[in-house]
């Protein structure tokens, strides 16, 4: 019951990814990024657990499809889950088990790949690869471009509840990660969360590295 994309940007060496569902929650459960090493996501009858697993062999320098495949050969129950994973060089890579979700779908990239189960339609992921692509502005932008093409193109069966868009880039933490865990339009609201967001993200990076240097914090009492 979800539709998301992962992608990395070349040029900055951000990995990031959104996702939604009609189950709350959704980025909490699914959405894995490690700084410098690659993007997963662990989704469908979810296991959380796989997406770690699955860092930690890009981390090793094992390819996108390479570390799928590691993860996933002898696992129990894994017919009943999706995964995609990105590294830093190379195509992506998706699992799609058996026993996914009703009408289900994937599409890849040079630099994303999306996938879904419980689609309204089975080319939502195609149409989500494509508007990332043809996206301008930040990553973020572009992220978000693909997620709302994919609610455009139909999204899931049934209505979506929950929303995230998570970035990792040179510092060790994430240097976005928004959530919707509960709401009628979630992906709606978190684009108006990213547009808050998005021009304070590189002050906030600074007052971690630097606060001495960096700008005002823009609340009362902050001289």
């Amino acid at each position: 019951m979800t539709f998301s994309l992962i992608a990395r940007d070349p040029g900055t060496g951000q990995f990031g990814m959104v996702i939604s569902s009609s189950s709350p929650a959704v980025a909490a459960r699914c959405v894995h990024l490690r700084a410098r090493v690659g993007a997963v996501a662990s989704q469908n009858v979810t296991d959380p657990g796989l997406g770690p697993l699955v860092l930690d062999r890009l981390a090793a320098g094992v390819g996108a499809a390479q570390a799928v495949t590691d993860v996933v050969t002898g696992r129990a129950h894994i017919s009943y889950r999706q995964l995609m994973a990105i590294g830093r060089t190379g195509g992506p890579a998706i699992w799609s088990g058996d026993q996914v979700l009703g009408l289900w779908g994937e599409a890849v990239g040079e630099d994303c790949a999306a996938a879904g189960n419980l689609l309204a339609r089975a080319d939502i992921p195609d149409q989500m690869v494509a508007a990332f692509v043809a996206a301008r502005g930040s990553f973020g932008d572009r992220l978000m471009a693909a997620l709302k093409a994919g609610l455009a193109a139909g999204g899931e069966a049934g209505p979506v509840r929950s929303a995230g868009l998570k970035i990792v880039g040179a510092p060790d933490w994430a240097i976005a990660d928004l959530r919707i865990d509960w709401h009628d339009d979630p992906i709606a609201a978190l684009d108006l969360a990213w547009e808050v967001y998005q021009p304070q993200m590189e002050a906030y990076i600074q007052r971690a590295l630097d606060p001495t240097v960096a700008p005002s914090y823009g609340v009362p009492g902050d001289e």
